[in-house]
């Protein structure tokens, strides 16, 4: 596979199998087959990584009760956070997508590289090493457990929030929703009085609501407590 270099630099060690990599960096957008594209390693590495987060806070904070745990695991393994660090760790030069895709180049596509590069670590290396991998190359160096106990994670929750107290009328209005690159993509707008503030995109219905709700809080000036 071409980036060898640059992919044991991500991994921090040297792959035995790498064809099972190559998969893992191949976005739907270029291979549609299900045994070459990365949406069932995707599948894999979403399962362990929640796994080894999970067992970590369990042991971390002991006295918390689980409804803490579960919003902690949320805030680490959230979409956009996962998005985020996949490129910090360089993965949006090494997935393998339709560049000719503006959408792509913006959405949550390395986030997704990275749950299946988990993967592919785990059918390469086993799980240990897989573990050791997510602590070593993703919660040490992008994780910071003490800001996300302050973290707002329900951008629509915030939003309602707001709407309830000043008496403003709040929608989420669904713009559109066709097929792009084979799977649903939605557009939801944010509406508050009558007026569309703005509007976010994603795969997921949920996710764009959400995507929309953050860009709002932003725009009406209530992330930063205005």
């Amino acid at each position: 596979m071409e980036n060898k270099k640059e992919l044991k630099n991500v991994l921090g060690f040297t792959p035995r199998k790498t064809a099972i990599y190559e998969i893992a960096l191949s976005h739907r957008s270029s291979k549609e087959s299900k045994d070459e594209n990365n949406e069932r390693l995707e599948y894999l590495g979403d399962a362990i990584l929640g796994a080894v987060i999970g067992d970590f806070l369990y042991k971390k904070y002991p006295y918390q009760p689980e409804g803490y745990l579960t919003e902690m695991r949320s805030k680490i393994v959230n979409r956009q956070r996962l998005n985020e660090i996949a490129i910090k760790m360089g993965l949006r030069r090494l997935t393998i997508y339709n560049k000719d895709n503006n959408f792509l180049k913006i959405s949550g596509i390395f986030g997704n590289t990275l749950e299946a590069l988990i993967g592919a670590v785990y059918l390469d290396q086993g799980f240990e090493k897989t573990r050791k991998f997510i602590f070593k190359r993703i919660v040490l160096p992008y994780i910071d457990l003490e800001s996300l106990e302050n973290e707002e994670i329900n951008h629509k929750n915030k939003l309602y929030g707001w709407a309830n107290k000043y008496g403003h009328q709040l929608e989420f209005e669904l713009l559109d929703e066709h097929l792009e690159g084979g799977r649903r993509l939605f557009t939801v707008a944010i509406v508050v009085d009558g007026d569309m503030v703005c509007s976010g995109k994603a795969y997921n219905k949920k996710d764009a609501g959400q995507l929309a709700a953050r860009d709002a809080l932003d725009k009406l000036g209530i992330a930063s407590g205005k």
